[in-house]
């Protein structure tokens, strides 16, 4: 590799290791089992329809979409559970476009039915479209206060990271709802174990964050994901010999994608990356497009430099989840580090689309457009890196280093 690539590549690895140190445990946003079930806490349930005993079945075929699966003399209510029925079997589909179709369909007939806006959410929340997620969640929440897979999908959305914005009110909002949930619900593990979460990710590792987890435990000793986040709990305590048994028992129970990637996820943020490796491996026989297994995989290959390797696994995840920033941005990483520098840029540039504010700002810098022309220009590139440089500037106007670049090589 040439130096300049393997500078790049350190760069790369650094920034990766800040941002796993962050995202642990608060990172929903892949496909596994039902909330309110014992494992996988990641794939909110689908919203409640009633399923009539004279009801066709859509049949999912390619190019179809939601279908009236009544007579037009059925009633409004029957019309309804129809269309939710529909939305719900779409999205388990993993037809999202026509999911949300379905679920618009609904509020066009019953502005404000808390259900298939709560089916809105789950369907952004599995594409990781956070903000269109929390929308959705926060007026099913608004027009069914005691829907509490609601409250927990809404507490899981809020401590999702993200670049710009009032974190700090996403985050207290997070642990507001799951409070609420588990006032509802006592009994709900789930919420317990989300509040702990919501905890964690204000920095708060402390009794209550124990406790919390614990509470989920004794509630449902086979939730895996709770034994999961106490044990990372622990581990950041310093506790480790207390940590190391609740992460093998979570593996043991650990039967879905959804859980796994939690796992996988806490070992690397605890930059345990070798450890993680067979763990998304297991993830991926079970599902092999599964989103977040596909981007903890590259990122994992990526730490270690193996750039060719990690390269399949992120097309795929952007392929899996197209509207996801982070597997283009990390991809366009990976290409920027094998001196790909045409395909980093029409990475990155697909990335842009999908960039909020501050995720704009990062794409100009070093790992992003500023990044590429530099490589043009080591290339003697000049045209090239010209158009890099500017498109740099155009995503951060106020950076005075890239005009600088810019001016050198027009």
């Amino acid at each position: 590799m040439q130096p300049l690539s393997i500078f790049r590549a350190a760069l790369i690895i650094s920034a990766l290791f800040v941002c796993a140190s962050f995202t642990i445990g608060v990172r929903g946003q892949d496909i596994g089992v039902d909330v309110g079930g014992a494992a996988g806490i990641f794939r909110p349930k689908n919203p409640e329809a009633k399923r009539r005993a004279n009801r066709t079945t859509p049949v999912v075929r390619r190019g179809s979409g939601p279908r009236a699966t009544t007579p037009p003399s059925a009633g409004l209510e029957d019309r309804i559970e129809d269309l939710l029925n529909n939305g719900n079997e779409f999205r388990d589909a993993r037809r999202f476009a026509e999911a949300e179709t379905a679920y618009q369909s609904v509020l066009k007939l019953k502005a404000n039915d808390g259900r298939a806006a709560y089916g809105l959410g789950n369907i952004y929340s599995d594409q990781q479209r956070w903000e269109e997620a929390e929308g959705s969640y926060r007026k099913a929440v608004l027009w069914s206060p005691s829907n509490v897979d609601a409250l927990i999908a809404l507490s899981v959305v809020l401590v999702q990271p993200r670049t710009g914005g009032d974190n700090a009110r996403r985050l207290a909002d997070s642990e507001a709802f799951a409070r609420r949930a588990v006032l509802l619900e006592p009994k709900n593990a789930v919420a317990w174990d989300r509040l702990g979460v919501a905890l964690q990710s204000r920095g708060l590792y402390n009794n209550e964050t124990e406790s919390s987890y614990r509470r989920a435990v004794e509630l449902d000793p086979q939730f895996a994901v709770a034994y999961a986040h106490l044990g990372y709990v622990l581990n950041h305590l310093g506790r480790r010999t207390e940590a190391q048994p609740l992460y093998d028992q979570a593996t043991q129970l650990a039967k879905d994608p959804a859980t796994l990637n939690l796992i996988a996820e806490s070992l690397q943020a605890e930059q345990q990356w070798q450890n993680s490796e067979p763990v998304l491996k297991r993830t991926l026989e079970l599902d092999p497009r599964n989103a977040n297994a596909l981007y903890l995989m590259g990122r994992m290959l990526v730490v270690f430099k193996r750039f060719q390797e990690s390269e399949p696994y992120l097309k795929l995840a952007t392929e899996v989840s197209p509207r996801a920033f982070q597997p283009f941005n990390l991809l366009g990483r990976t290409y920027l580090a094998l001196d790909r520098f045409e395909e980093a840029e029409e990475t990155y540039e697909r990335a842009a689309g999908l960039a909020s504010a501050g995720d704009r700002k990062q794409l100009a810098g070093s790992y992003g457009f500023a990044g590429v022309g530099d490589g043009y220009l080591k290339l003697k590139k000049k045209p090239s890196a010209a158009r890099a440089y500017k498109r740099a500037l155009e995503l951060d106007p106020a950076n005075k280093e890239l005009e600088q670049k810019l001016a050198k090589v027009s």
